[in-house]
């Protein structure tokens, strides 16, 4: 938004804050605001809109309302994420998984290059530590909007040139399984963390978003674990859905 931008004509019919509202929206919709992007401060929007305080804040709280914004206590205003359905529990990659929610899966590459095993990660692999892995690290888009920042490690035998490869639009899983290795089974764990500094700064969330983090260690039918993620999404941009069946036997008469 830019001072040379006309304001709200005061003789209109409608009211100021509806006025308002709908060149806030319109700016959303035209992609000048985009999602998760947080609005100017509202000093700035008054004086942008010679409006006051109390109209702009009755047009957010209807955008609010609408769901097209969110607030955030003593943040300011962002605008809403598209919401993204219900994601699968199947072994399913992220460029999968985008590609059959009709969604265009891109990548920030951060890191790829080969580094020593730490203790945690030789205790994954069964190999000892300080042993070359391989590490991609990247900040995972949908539709240009970041929804996570992916850090996945792997034996260099499975990454072998793997640093000569373009993961901006390469998934690893392709990739990984084209080369005649099986990606079968997966044990996961979910926890809720909140953003640091520079998790907020690559996903464009305020510091101390509650993010969802997952970490994966992925085997073949054979049991070698292959690759070893932690995902860090966005919390109001994932979603996942799973199933729980109760043991038969287990019901006490």
């Amino acid at each position: 938004m830019t001072a040379e931008q006309p304001v709200l004509p005061a003789a209109y019919p409608e009211p100021l804050w509806t006025q308002a509202a709908t060149l806030l929206r319109t700016r959303i919709a035209d992609g000048e605001l985009r999602p998760g992007a947080r609005l100017p401060p509202e000093r700035d929007l008054c004086q942008q809109l010679a409006i006051s305080r109390v109209t702009l804040r009755k047009a957010l709280g209807a955008l609010v309302d609408e769901g097209v914004l969110r607030s955030a206590h003593g943040r300011g205003w962002y605008v809403t994420a598209p919401e993204r359905g219900d994601w699968p529990n199947t072994l399913e990659s992220f460029s999968e998984t985008a590609r059959r929610m009709g969604l265009a899966p891109t990548s920030m590459v951060l890191r790829a290059a080969a580094a020593p095993a730490s203790f945690d990660e030789a205790e994954a692999f069964q190999i000892a530590p300080g042993t070359p892995l391989f590490r991609l690290d990247r900040v995972r888009l949908l539709d240009g909007v970041p929804i996570a920042v992916d850090e996945s490690v792997l034996p260099v035998d499975v990454a072998e040139d793997f640093d000569a490869l373009d993961f901006t639009t390469a998934s690893l899983y392709a990739v990984v399984t084209g080369r005649g290795f099986q990606l079968a089974q997966a044990d996961t764990t979910i926890e809720a963390r909140p953003a640091t500094a520079a998790m907020a700064g690559h996903l464009g969330v305020p510091e101390g978003t509650p993010i969802l983090q997952m970490h994966q260690v992925v085997r073949d039918r054979a049991g070698r674990p292959l690759l070893s993620s932690t995902i860090r999404y966005a919390g109001d941009r994932y979603r996942l859905r799973t199933s729980f069946t109760r043991n038969v036997g287990t019901e006490q008469s």
